[in-house]
């Protein structure tokens, strides 16, 4: 790549993979970060800055502040709208304030930037599967009982999932805005629970925190019949360059396994290499057991209804075609989330 990029939220899990690819294939790649003080998000920046010698700019921006990716954004051709906060549902304590307003304004000021910037010809943003259906009883509404990038979800607000509330209204306003302009383009990523090394040790991501919970051992007794549609952090950061460089990417696409995975069959995968696999989950929960205690532990009737023993297939034949996404086997991200996992909490030990 011979390009000058910009990538927003660079301390992110995904943005410092994709970073960390653009600098290895060669492009000029400024970032934005929300404190340039925050030494623990920064840091994996400056050691990338000091390994590709004056090919990583970083920049502070703040997502809510109007013109604040201006500066970031001088002399890029692409931009990477990476930067949104994700959190898992029970973490949330304001939806609108948390979720909503921060991938709403902050899809809005940064494409208010492009809109100024001439030199932007393509946006690549990054959404999620989340943007497609809601609920998982939603999917079997769909064709073919599959996931499919010509949906979008219906069920979810802001008080039901907000975090995908957040995407949907991002990702709408991220078309609209592109449809009264001729410029630029604007593809979008919508990957599944992202998994795998993390080169960011101060990642806030919702996928990192609920593995680590399992690894810990939360979760020895026993799993409900829930299931994740999962991709590698890696081949979503391949995802997002190829969307870039192909000039005939267009639309959304998913990027993430063809078919979701039970708990149970994450922690099997698990057990080969954590040092104590009896703390993995190795059992089921039934149905009818979950239904008494859940409301115990914050899951209404309603969301266990639509959510227990339902499986589903994605549609990803797209990113593959046509980004040429080659999936890593998914025994190979389980071996490096953990081994990337265990790392971290040994530097924090010492």
């Amino acid at each position: 790549m011979q390009d000058t990029v910009l990538v927003t939220g660079g301390s992110g899990f995904v943005a410092s993979h994709l970073i960390l690819q653009l600098l290895e294939a060669g492009a000029i790649v400024h970032t934005t970060v929300r404190s340039a003080r925050n030494q623990a998000k920064v840091r994996p920046l400056e050691d990338l800055q000091a390994r590709f010698l004056n090919r990583l700019k970083v920049f502070e921006a703040d997502l809510l502040r109007e013109g604040a990716f201006d500066p970031a954004m001088a002399g890029c051709s692409i931009v990477f709208h990476v930067a949104s906060p994700f959190k898992l549902p029970e973490k949330i304590r304001d939806g609108q304030r948390e979720m909503v307003d921060p991938a709403l304004n902050g899809t809005r000021n940064v494409l208010g930037s492009v809109n100024r910037t001439d030199s932007v010809r393509r946006v690549v943003m990054t959404s999620t599967i989340g943007a497609i259906f809601g609920d998982y009883i939603d999917v079997r509404s769909m064709r073919n009982n599959t996931v499919a990038e010509e949906y979008f979800n219906t069920s979810s607000n802001v008080k039901n999932n907000p975090y995908h509330y957040s995407k949907v209204i991002a990702e709408k306003e991220a078309w609209k805005i592109h449809a009264e302009q001729s410029r630029w383009s604007l593809v979008t990523i919508n990957p599944g629970l992202i998994l795998g090394p993390s080169l960011t040790p101060a990642s806030e991501s919702g996928s990192l925190f609920l593995l680590d919970e399992m690894f810990k051992g939360y979760f020895f007794y026993g799993m409900p019949d829930l299931s994740l549609a999962c991709v590698d952090v890696r081949d979503v950061a391949t995802a997002h360059i190829r969307a870039a460089l192909n000039p005939e990417a267009r639309g959304r696409y998913i990027v993430s396994e063809p078919h979701t995975r039970t708990f149970l069959d994450i922690a099997h995968h698990a057990r080969k290499f954590h040092p104590k696999p009896y703390l993995l989950p190795a059992w089921q929960i039934p149905n009818i057991l979950v239904r008494m205690i859940g409301p115990l532990f914050g899951l209404t009737q309603e969301y266990m209804s639509n959510h227990l023993s339902i499986r589903f297939s994605l549609d990803n034949v797209r990113s593959q075609k046509e980004l040429g996404v080659v999936y890593r086997p998914f025994e190979r991200t389980m071996a490096d989330h953990y081994r990337s996992w265990a790392e971290q909490r040994r530097s924090q030990v010492t």
